[in-house]
């Protein structure tokens, strides 16, 4: 396995490759990885997102799995880096973590076999899809604001070539303590069916990054708090969560809310994929009755 990076060297974004504690450019210049300014570790033109793939999640929500996954989209500009901040708005109170494995397409990808999908994967990352719930009961749906606004979409600290995501455990750590706890097994789609769902429609470029999931247990974080995602093989992923300094605007558009919907799908409730705006026409079944 090599692990490569994106940092700033003399102020110049530039790709370095891991090789003990140090990062080496191609030109030989050198920075050890504790001084490194990290960059997102890849330019994407696309950031998709699946909604449920792990058992524990799905189990949290007291829901089941569609038959086949469902994603959404973060913009481009929530893309953030290892050791940044991520920035919670004034006047919102449920940003929640979530630690996942991201994939890296490494040639551009269009109606590929799950058997084919290998060779279209540039390598793997690490990332926090994180939520800004206090937007959930205007923004369900599409989930723009919930999960696309600035800072939202961290990813690094690089990307590791020839990892086997097959067993492998993933932690999320908030303030050093364990919040996230599991492993790929639970997964119910690999990393291979998923880049060949999408790229059955969406063509996939290089750099291009697909989140693959979360395990149960996301929950809401504070300024102040240091989150950590831990994944075998791949490293950890460092962000600190900081207040945005003006809050959000009052005189255009839906403003943060506190409902039982944002309250139980923050805290891991059964909200979120029960679809409560539509009651007789839910998204998926629940597996219990209905509230």
């Amino acid at each position: 396995m090599t692990e490569y990076r994106r940092i700033l060297l003399d102020g110049y974004p530039c790709e370095v490759r891991r090789e003990g504690d140090a990062l080496v450019a191609g030109d030989g210049r050198e920075v050890a990885i504790d001084e490194a300014i990290h960059l997102p570790p890849t330019e994407p033109t696309k950031i998709i997102a699946v909604h449920l793939n792990y058992a524990s999640r799905t189990e949290e929500f007291m829901t089941k799995l569609p038959p086949a996954p469902t994603y959404f989209h973060k913009p481009i500009t929530a893309l953030n880096s290892h050791r940044a901040g991520v920035v919670r708005p004034a006047g919102c109170k449920w940003l929640n973590y979530e630690g996942e494995i991201v994939i890296v397409i490494g040639r551009t990808c269009r109606n590929i076999s799950p058997a084919q999908a290998a060779d279209y994967i540039a390598g793997y990352s690490i990332g926090n899809d994180y939520g800004l719930h206090d937007f959930r009961d205007t923004d369900a749906g599409s989930m723009l604001r919930v999960k696309g606004s600035d800072t939202l979409a961290p990813v690094g600290p690089g990307v590791v070539t020839d990892w086997d995501f097959r067993n492998k455990g993933i932690r999320t750590l908030v303030n050093g303590v364990a919040k996230q706890d599991s492993t790929t097994a639970e997964m119910e789609w690999d990393m291979h069916y998923l880049v060949a769902d999408i790229a059955r429609t969406i063509t996939l470029v290089p750099g291009d990054l697909l989140f693959s999931g979360t395990p149960a247990f996301s929950r809401p974080v504070q300024p102040g708090d240091v989150v950590e995602v831990e994944v075998e093989g791949l490293g950890t992923l460092t962000n600190h969560i900081v207040e945005g300094p003006t809050p959000i605007r009052t005189d255009v558009g839906a403003q943060p809310t506190e409902s039982e919907e944002v309250v139980s799908t923050a805290l891991g409730g059964d909200w979120e994929f029960r679809g409560i705006r539509t009651p007789s026409k839910h998204l998926y079944p629940s597996t219990v009755e209905e509230k």
